[in-house]
């Protein structure tokens, strides 16, 4: 299967009033010349699962290559997928090429997708933090969202080791450095972070909105305290469901 052949078959499936609802959707850049085919997440996952059964790890990452590089957002969105799984021996080339794609994104659903990959991979070898660090000041907004992003499952985990401990300050220590970050995206980003982790460690979380925590946005605080003060509100704190703000996108991306 190479590059062209799969971008035929997703060609095949195209849709062109729904390339053209992605289109306005997703809201890529003028200049980035993005290209819609609009299909549907079920659509790419199908021909995902068929690329990933009939190729080797390397033949996957070859293909990943080639559909990113065609700069068609149904491609991209199959790159990615092809990429995130937890078990990839040998991974350094799928890792070097998703921290390859992470400068290169600029819509909510490319980024989502590229960091599950990315989780994965640093799941994989916690030593890749270390290439994450640098990304948290970038210029770029949705660089500095990968970075924090790609330690969420650290948040997630029960029943942690020291280094998972350590792993899960880092992620800490990250959001509080971008907590003056006014960008929409980190602000939701931080509280997407703090929320997972309110469900494993209250404690810390509550610490944290205590703390730097006060810095952020409204919506943000409302956000990342729901789930630790929706039964009993502590004075001084946001409490309940959060209406996303205009210049936000909604959380659940279409192909």
């Amino acid at each position: 299967m190479t590059p062209f052949q799969a971008l035929e078959a997703l060609e095949a499936l195209s849709e062109p009033d729904l390339a053209a609802t992605a289109a306005e959707y997703h809201k890529a850049p003028p200049e980035s010349g993005r290209r819609y085919l609009g299909l549907t997440v079920a659509q790419i996952d199908g021909l995902v699962a068929a690329w990933r059964a009939e190729l080797s790890v390397e033949g996957r990452v070859a293909l990943a290559d080639g559909l990113w590089t065609t700069n068609v957002h149904d491609a991209r969105v199959a790159a990615a997928k092809l990429l995130t799984q937890a078990r990839m021996r040998p991974d350094d080339r799928a890792w070097a090429l998703i921290c390859d794609w992470v400068p290169q994104l600029d819509v909510w659903q490319l980024a989502d997708l590229v960091t599950t990959a990315g989780q994965k991979r640093v799941l994989a070898n916690p030593e890749r933090i270390a290439d994450l660090e640098p990304m948290v000041e970038s210029p770029n907004h949705w660089v500095r969202r990968a970075a924090l992003m790609m330690l969420l499952p650290w948040a997630k985990m029960n029943n942690l080791k020291d280094a998972d401990y350590d792993i899960r300050e880092t992620g800490l220590i990250w959001a509080e450095h971008l907590v003056p970050d006014r960008n929409w995206f980190i602000q939701k980003a931080i509280a997407d972070w703090l929320g997972a982790l309110s469900k494993h460690d209250p404690a810390r979380t509550a610490e944290f909105m205590d703390g730097p925590g006060l810095g952020l946005k409204t919506f943000a605080r409302k956000e990342a305290a729901r789930r630790l003060f929706a039964e009993e509100p502590t004075e001084g704190h946001d409490e309940g469901p959060v209406d996303l703000p205009a210049e936000g996108p909604a959380e659940n991306d279409p192909a």
